[in-house]
């Protein structure tokens, strides 16, 4: 028999190894799987007869990003399966097979037929848990040790970012030199793993159960509903960080194709400088917990909406400086593969403002029942934003060598973007009221 609630105890949780060990393992698939997907459509796509398919850079991106849109898209569906149905545990290890079947798809069929099944089995699998992974976390915590919350976010966000940095070295150079069927099979293979660490947890984890019943009562709360449209106006906000964050796995790694990538005498590929991220991520998430914000915190308290707004001017410079990239390109220049490296390090700081938070936020404003479901509107923001950026993308495919968007002004448009966010979300900051609500504890014994 399953535990139902989380153990009063103010160390970790005994399941947490589990969860951080499935984050990890799925994460690495994923972004591994990512990393190439962009490199893949514009130089090893084919036909069934094995001649290339190729797309163009336009094409490609919008396919990248309307991807991306529908892996943030079903984190909704997920959590009402959890919410109203299965429970968290039940839907993960359920939609994981089906997330495990996308990747042998993309392995064995290198064709767009191929390309569009794996695609949308991994859009129902990775978006489906999604929501119910972040929201699994916190159900193992109670008021007893609640305050340990902002930590293991931190530690989930840290097994995100090394998983994905070791796939990004590791998938580029297998899709070079073994190609797209080796590169692809590597991903699912983790993703089989990450499916068996967290069955192994099982009986470590809070299993919260699904209670339909009091999910529509707590939904349907006037005072839910007011903090649920609060949050979906910051949700709106959060989509256009996002927006440009994606395009780090799109135009970024095509800018980086005209660059000099030599670092410390190695040529890097195009796709593996995405590991830059997840890099500076494990690097700075430690710089800001114990000495950033405890700084700051000495002068002004660090809350969690200012954290957002801070993170929205912060993103500002990462687009810029590829919009000054693009125009030396077009002068004939080879800008040196450290200036993106120094937008990335602007983008990974804002997004540890912004992403982290936004997780731990959402938590926390969700009542007991709603955890998944929340979580699924925060992830719909990523939707939103690809949406944005698939539709910028397919205008541009469509308008051909006439666009207004090519070149230093694509980037331009969405500085503009991020620029007019910040401003406005200040005022947002300053209005919203949140309450929060954590899950009730058992006895440790």
């Amino acid at each position: 028999m399953y535990r139902t609630a989380p153990l009063a105890t103010k160390g970790m949780p005994p399941g947490i190894p589990h969860i951080i060990g499935n984050e990890f393992a799925e994460r690495f698939s994923f972004y591994g799987m990512r990393a190439i997907l962009m490199v893949f459509m514009t130089t090893a796509l084919t036909t069934h007869g094995g001649a290339k398919d190729l797309m163009g850079e336009a094409e490609a991106s919008k396919w990248m990003h309307t991807f991306i849109s529908a892996v943030y898209i079903t984190p909704l569906i997920g959590a009402l399966i959890a919410d109203l149905w299965l429970g968290k545990y039940k839907t993960i290890i359920g939609l994981s097979v089906i997330y495990c079947l996308g990747h042998l798809a993309l392995a064995l069929d290198n064709t767009r037929s191929g390309l569009f099944l794996g695609l949308s089995l991994i859009a129902i699998g990775s978006g489906g848990i999604k929501p119910c992974v972040s929201a699994h976390v916190g159900d193992q915590f109670g008021q007893s040790n609640a305050g340990l919350l902002p930590r293991i976010y931190n530690w989930f966000y840290f097994a995100i970012n090394s998983g994905s940095l070791i796939s990004m070295i590791i998938t580029p150079w297998l899709l070079q030199h073994y190609g797209p069927h080796v590169a692809f099979a590597l991903p699912g293979v983790l993703m089989f793993i990450a499916t068996v660490l967290f069955w192994m947890g099982r009986n470590d984890f809070a299993h919260i159960p699904p209670q339909p019943k009091k999910f529509v009562e707590e939904l349907l709360q006037p005072a839910f509903l007011k903090s649920l449209a609060g949050l979906a106006v910051i949700y709106v906000f959060v989509a256009m960080f996002w927006s440009l964050f994606d395009q780090t796995a799109s135009r970024w790694v095509t800018q980086a194709e005209r660059m000099d990538r030599h670092l410390f005498g190695w040529e890097l590929l195009p796709s593996q400088l995405q590991s830059i991220n997840p890099i500076l991520v494990v690097t700075l998430i430690p710089l800001f917990s114990l000495w950033l914000y405890p700084a700051i915190g000495r002068v002004v308290e660090v809350t969690p909406l200012r954290k957002l707004s801070v993170g929205f001017f912060v993103a500002i410079p990462s687009f810029i400086i590829p919009a000054w990239i693009e125009t030396q390109i077009a002068a004939g220049a080879l800008p040196s593969v450290w200036w993106q490296i120094l937008a990335y390090v602007f983008i990974t700081a804002a997004e540890i403002l912004i992403s982290i938070t936004c997780l731990e936020f959402s938590y926390t404003q969700a009542p007991a029942r709603l955890k998944s479901f929340v979580m699924g509107l925060y992830l719909f923001s990523v939707s939103l934003g690809n949406l944005f950026t698939a539709a910028v993308n397919s205008w541009i495919e469509h308008n051909g060598g006439s666009s207004s968007l090519e070149g230093a002004a694509y980037y331009w448009f969405f500085v503009k973007c991020i620029s007019v966010t910040a401003v406005l979300f200040i005022f947002v900051a300053m209005f919203y009221k949140g309450r929060t609500h954590l899950q009730a504890e058992q006895p440790a014994s």
